[in-house]
């Protein structure tokens, strides 16, 4: 069973890169659609292990210093190995904070924020304070899954509740429509707002379903972190008996999971 004891705060490089490829894509197709940049720097807010660091540093180096920023000691850790893995290093500096909490030195020519800005709440207040940061011109582009309302995070909260009742309290969704970050930040630029539904082919694991295995390194942390090992034990095969109804295995044991992200780009004025 891949998840076996209570967890820690601290996230799990190995689990979360385990579906690199998948969790990739949406960052590129974010940055495909960031045009040029005025002088600053490029942050790479909520950074984790650096897996678009490649990309960014290809597209944006050496005109712009790359900064990864993240909360996570051990996402740090693997970050800083690729900035050995190459003659020159893809981030020009690596900063551990809390990224509810950043605020750039010097503003920014962009800040880039793949999958990590949907952990925090309040993003009316959140997001224009981001892009009040912004060089004159400099860009904020985001990417956040939108999964919610669909089984794969609904199931999650009903086995907790049905094992645990009350301990975790219903919790509103931070993520909005698209539509919703365009009005919201109108007024600071020119906003491109967008949501995408990838249609994800999981292969079969080891033990247990396809969809807990992508989960269970992002969404299903909060349910599971506090709980005793058997209690983590019992929740997860609760969790894995109750996802085939919804995700049904393919003849070839594969699984179609079909996953939402919703994106926007600003460009300050």
């Amino acid at each position: 069973m891949a998840v076996t004891g209570p967890t820690t705060k601290d996230w799990d490089p190995a689990r979360y890169g385990a579906f690199r490829d998948l969790r990739l894509r949406p960052a590129l197709d974010l940055l495909a659609q960031v045009g040029e940049l005025p002088s600053g720097d490029v942050v790479d807010l909520g950074c984790g292990d650096g897996a678009v660091a490649e990309a960014l540093a290809a597209r944006f180096r050496p005109d712009h210093p790359l900064i990864g920023v993240d909360s996570s000691a051990a996402m740090l850790e693997k970050a800083a190995e690729r900035m050995t893995q190459w003659e020159n290093p893809l981030y020009s500096r690596l900063k551990q904070a809390d990224i509810a909490l950043w605020a750039a030195e010097t503003p920014p020519a962009l800040i880039f924020s793949n999958a990590a800005l949907n952990w925090l709440p309040d993003h009316a207040s959140l997001m224009p304070r981001l892009a009040g940061m912004l060089a004159p011109g400099g860009v904020l582009a985001v990417q956040m899954p939108r999964q919610e309302a669909a089984a794969s995070h609904r199931l999650l909260r009903e086995v907790a509740e049905r094992l645990f009742p009350g301990r975790f309290p219903a919790k509103p969704a931070p993520v909005l429509p698209a539509g919703d970050y365009a009005r919201m930040l109108l007024p600071l630029g020119e906003v491109r707002a967008w949501t995408t539904d990838y249609v994800q082919i999981l292969d079969p694991v080891p033990q247990g379903h396809p969809v807990r295995a992508f989960t269970e390194s992002t969404a299903m942390r909060r349910f599971v972190e506090g709980l005793t090992e058997a209690e983590v034990a019992a929740y997860v095969s609760a969790y894995d008996e109750a996802l085939p109804e919804a995700y049904p295995a393919l003849p070839d044991g594969r699984v179609l999971f079909p996953f939402t992200r919703v994106f926007f780009i600003l460009e300050r004025s």
